[in-house]
């Protein structure tokens, strides 16, 4: 037990340590301090999961096509815009190659300033992708509020406000430009969809999607955990985090394919064989 509580203090000290006072991070809206995320995300689970339902409930479903083609062209331009930073940004990938195990206040780090406005735009990002969950409320497609869909866009809001006002580790680059590109990806389906019935022999891989998205957080696991076998100098405590939060989306994302696609396949065969006997 004396062992376990110096684990304890020890970890807790190096997360303390690690935190990085940025005054000039606190002076951006929403940084100061940590009410108005939290204040966004709980009007949002509020709303998801009580108000909308309650108020949709004897009202026709809102007709938002226009609205959802605008926000899901935005978000396709947005997250290409996100991955391209990695590219334009002055000796960035460079950079992660040679120092990838370096601390963030390394000296002349040429990713410092470009890392923490990235992910304040990152951040800001998760709040407006919070409109997802209204959109499916306002059009009364309340059985897509999942638990998978509530915890990944409430945990991800919360989760980058954290990063970007406590630590800031370089390991979120790769995290970012990873996740942005699937956006990409997947905003451009919903995209496609939302022009109308005339796109639907074009969207065949709506599976695929979720299979980019279990390859991410397997991508971001085994990156993780090999910062930390090689014990790079980079915030261990955010490592852990992000491990530990792959992991759970992982698991989450992994039961969503086997439910949505496997499940419903092996139905699918189960009733064409019982079609076909019958036909016999």
């Amino acid at each position: 037990m004396a062992r376990l509580l110096h684990i304890v203090q020890n970890n807790y000290q190096q997360i303390l340590n690690e935190t990085i006072e940025d005054p000039i991070v606190d002076s951006w809206p929403l940084m100061s301090s940590p009410w108005p995320v939290l204040s966004i995300v709980s009007f949002y689970l509020y709303f998801v999961l009580q108000l909308g339902p309650a108020l949709m409930k004897t009202k026709p479903a809102f007709d938002l096509k226009y609205v959802m083609i605008v926000y899901n062209f935005y978000q396709v331009v947005f997250s290409t815009w996100m991955c391209f930073r990695l590219f334009t940004t002055d000796r960035a990938i460079q950079y992660m190659i040679q120092h990838g195990c370096q601390p963030l206040s390394k000296e002349h780090n040429p990713v410092q300033d470009p890392l923490r406005e990235a992910a304040w735009f990152y951040f800001v990002s998760k709040l407006i992708e919070l409109l997802d969950t209204v959109f499916f409320v306002l059009r009364k497609k309340q059985s897509q509020v999942t638990f998978l869909h509530v915890y990944h866009h409430s945990n991800l809001a919360i989760s980058t406000w954290a990063y970007l006002k406590y630590v800031k580790g370089e390991q979120g680059i790769l995290i970012g430009f990873l996740n942005s590109f699937v956006h990409v990806v997947m905003y451009l389906y919903y995209l496609l969809a939302a022009l109308g019935p005339s796109m639907q022999k074009y969207l065949w891989w709506k599976k695929y999607i979720t299979k980019l998205q279990l390859g991410q957080f397997i991508i971001f696991i085994v990156y993780l955990l090999t910062l930390l076998a090689f014990d790079c100098k980079l915030p261990k405590a955010l490592t852990v985090y992000m491990t530990l939060n792959s992991t759970v989306f992982l698991y989450l994302f992994s039961d969503f394919y086997r439910k949505a696609y496997l499940n419903s396949k092996k139905i699918q065969q189960a009733s064409t064989c019982l079609q076909k006997s019958k036909s016999n």
